[in-house]
C-alpha cells in the first residue's frame, strides 16, 4: 500500500513493536517442539478416548483447558497446538467449537493470554495510558469466565 501511494515505510517501521516479533517468534518454537516430542499426539489421544466417553463433557473440558492454558502459554501457541490435536483427529463440532471458544474468550482474563492484548497495552503505554496488569485481570475475572460460559453452553446444549 505504501509503494502504491508513493510513501516512505520509516514511519510504520518506526511504529512497530519490534521487541514482540521474539515472543512470536519463541512462541512457534515451543508449538514446533510439542509437536516433536509427542505431546500433541498423546493430546490427541486423550481427546479422542475423551470424545468416546462423553462428547459434550469433552466440549466443556476442551473449552475450559484452552482458556485456563491461553493464560499460562499464550493464546497463538494453545491455537496452534489445539488446532494440531483437532486436525488429527475426526472430532466432533462441539469439541472443535468449544477449543475455538476457549481460545478466543480465554486469554481475556489475563495480559499475558493473548499477542493482540501485549500489542495493545503497547499501543496504549505509547499514549501514555496505563494499564496495569492488577486492574486487567480484575476487570477480566469479572467479564471472562461468565462470557466464556456463556458461549460454551450456548455452543453445547
Amino acid at each position: 500500500m505504501l509503494a502504491l501511494s508513493r510513501q516512505s515505510p520509516w514511519p510504520v517501521l518506526k511504529g512497530v513493536s519490534w521487541s514482540v516479533i521474539p515472543l512470536v517468534a519463541g512462541l512457534f518454537v515451543m508449538v514446533e517442539a510439542l509437536v516433536r516430542t509427542g505431546v500433541i499426539g498423546h493430546l490427541s489421544v486423550l481427546l479422542r478416548d475423551a470424545v468416546a466417553q462423553s462428547p459434550a463433557r469433552t466440549a466443556w473440558g476442551a473449552g475450559l483447558i484452552t482458556s485456563i492454558a491461553d493464560n499460562i502459554a499464550n493464546n497463538l501457541p494453545v491455537g496452534l497446538v489445539a488446532g494440531s490435536v483437532a486436525a488429527q483427529d475426526h472430532l466432533p463440532p462441539q469439541v472443535v467449537g468449544a477449543m475455538l471458544i476457549g481460545v478466543d474468550l480465554g486469554p481475556n482474563l489475563s495480559v499475558t493470554g493473548s499477542l493482540a492484548t501485549i500489542l495493545w497495552l503497547v499501543a496504549l503505554r505509547r499514549q501514555k495510558i496505563e494499564v496495569t496488569a492488577w486492574r486487567f485481570l480484575q476487570i477480566g475475572a469479572l467479564v471472562s469466565p461468565p462470557a466464556l460460559v456463556a458461549a460454551l453452553a450456548a455452543l453445547i446444549w
